[in-house]
């Protein structure tokens, strides 16, 4: 009985695993045909970025960072900060596995999401010394900056 649990146990594992192609050739009598339909949709431009991507966010409040500034985490991986009275700052931001990397000035600091929804975003940015508190609130009236000429 323990062996079954174990079989289906890693049937279910390898069914979720992102390299999937290996499985359909081990389980062809399986219901293979829906995990492999299942994920089409989701590569979608919707789909496919995190939900803060492509917004404008406003600083609310900080423990380091001024209220008002802009963060904007464009889909192709631009970080853009445009705090007032300063030149628009640009870094990098990663989202693998549910888990958030900003890049800036080549230094990459892992962030956590704190909260998300339609209308505001906190996250916790693991910088040197004190982790830096961020919570921000949508900023619709401001259109999406474009990324650094190359």
């Amino acid at each position: 009985m323990n062996r079954y649990a174990v079989i289906a146990l890693a049937l279910a594992v390898s069914a979720c695993a992102p390299s999937a192609p290996d499985s359909s050739d081990k389980a062809p009598g399986n219901a293979v045909a829906t995990p492999p339909s299942a994920p089409a949709p989701a590569p979608g431009p919707d789909a496919a970025k995190p939900r803060f991507a492509d917004r404008v966010w406003r600083v609310e409040s900080s423990s380091a960072v001024a209220p008002g500034t802009l963060y904007t985490f464009l889909s192709d991986g631009t970080l853009v900060i445009d705090a007032q009275q300063s030149t628009i700052a640009y870094g990098r931001w990663t989202y693998e596995n549910g888990a958030l990397v900003m890049i800036e000035e080549g230094i990459a600091y892992p962030t956590d999401i704190v909260a998300l929804d339609d209308t505001s975003f906190s996250i916790r940015s693991h910088n040197p010394g004190e982790p830096v508190d961020i919570k921000f609130l949508a900023a619709a009236d401001v259109p999406l900056p474009k990324p650094p000429s190359k």
